[in-house]
């Protein structure tokens, strides 16, 4: 019997007792499915942070206004107003692999055009900001040091501010207005997407940090060098956690702080959100593994079963092959074909069935995923190598049954 034989014979198996094979796959079916949305799902997770962090920018570290207490009170997050761009020139002057520093300062406030307004987020920024966070231009120009030099009254729109105040038109050239003053579109930010907090990046409008200080109301602090906040962006390979470090050094000793004082400022390093999600999705993806290895286990011992039921059932047939001249490897080749086909066809449907509920936990849950080609084709390896390992000790059984016993066999 060659190869060919063996495999009409086994379908002619399955066809034979159609519920019982169903029954004897469901593990494997099971087991390649939860494999497949596993992947999937984990690496939509993990493609979804990558995608956000580098939408705040490559290699870097956000520094902004701390807090304060007064009277045995802290004030939060932000009511220490100790950030200067002077700070900026000092971390970009004194500590090492630092490509940029973006002093900003920002504001939610009404933007007008025409007879259209919108709520955003002002950000007075400098043209390093762009660079820092790594925007393109869409349409028009971004800010330049001239503009920042002499506060020059213009402004670059994000891709939502455009949609809600021009329809998706192109506003290069008008004029809009935030309070009294009247600022000049000169470019369209390119498309960003939400961040890792869910925010909409794209609802934001970029004007020169000179100008928003002088020119927006409430802007207006008892330092005129002060900032909200800046973007440090380092160089490839630098080491993020010791640069940190470095940087809160500097700032304690320029803000003339005491051992044991509090920052006046806060820190945070891109790779610690990053770590924190892709934390969740290997969690959710370890629980999925979990799933997976005990259906596939459990697959294969119901491979092993019903070989196991096969060969008592065609002890009389393997006596006549025996008898006939077929040799005891070909005994064993038929039936571990048979275990593998088995294994290989609940393979193929548990492939659909994992592609389909990785599709269906997108539509309903919202939640990223990712299908991957690699993932499917390791699933069925296993299915293909799990049908030969628990189909094995039958087939060697049925190799040694003695062809005089065997024909007996009632």
């Amino acid at each position: 019997m060659n190869a060919l034989d063996a495999l009409r014979s086994a379908l002619e198996s399955l066809r034979a007792s159609p519920l019982r094979s169903a029954l004897t796959m469901l593990g494997i079916v099971i087991g390649v499915a939860a494999v497949i949305a596993m992947v999937a799902v984990g690496s939509g997770a993990r493609d979804q942070v990558l995608r956000q962090i580098a939408s705040l920018g490559a290699n870097l570290v956000l520094v902004g206004q701390g807090s304060v207490a007064r009277g045995g009170v802290k004030l939060g997050a932000g009511s220490a107003a100790t950030l200067t761009e002077d700070d900026a020139a000092a971390i970009l002057r004194d500590i090492p692999g630092v490509v940029v520093t973006a002093p900003s300062v920002r504001w939610g406030l009404q933007i007008v055009a025409g007879n259209q307004n919108w709520g955003s987020v002002l950000f007075g920024v400098t043209p390093d900001y762009l660079e820092a966070r790594e925007w393109t231009i869409a349409h028009g120009r971004g800010l330049s040091d001239e503009d920042v030099a002499q506060a020059n009254k213009v402004v670059v729109l994000g891709q939502t501010v455009v949609r809600n105040l021009f329809g998706g038109g192109d506003p290069v050239g008008e004029a809009v207005r935030v309070f009294s003053t009247p600022l000049t579109v000169v470019g369209v930010l390119g498309e960003k997407g939400q961040n890792t907090q869910g925010q909409d990046q794209d609802d934001v409008i970029f004007v020169p940090l000179s100008t928003a200080k002088r020119n927006i109301p409430g802007m207006a602090k008892s330092n005129p060098r002060f900032v909200h906040s800046m973007a440090v962006k380092l160089q490839d390979g630098v080491d993020q956690d010791e640069a940190q470090r470095q940087i809160r050094e500097l700032l304690r000793q320029r803000h003339r702080l005491s051992p044991g004082q509090d920052d006046d400022f806060w820190m945070r390093n891109l790779s610690d959100v990053s770590a924190t999600r892709d934390e969740s999705s290997r969690a959710l993806s370890f629980l999925l593994a979990a799933v997976a290895a005990v259906s596939l286990l459990v697959g294969g011992i119901g491979i092993m079963n019903i070989m196991l039921v096969s060969v008592t059932e065609r002890t009389r047939e393997i006596g006549l092959r025996l008898a006939i001249g077929a040799r005891r490897r070909d005994i064993l080749v038929q039936f571990l074909i048979e275990s593998t086909t088995l294994s290989l066809i609940g393979a193929g449907f548990g492939v659909l069935i994992g592609v389909g509920a990785a599709m269906l936990v997108a539509e309903l849950a919202g939640w990223p995923t990712l299908i991957r080609l690699d993932s499917i084709a390791l699933a069925v390896l296993v299915s293909g190598l799990i049908g030969i390992f628990f189909g094995l000790y039958p087939a060697r059984r049925a190799a040694r049954l003695n062809p005089i016993d065997a024909l007996r066999h009632e």
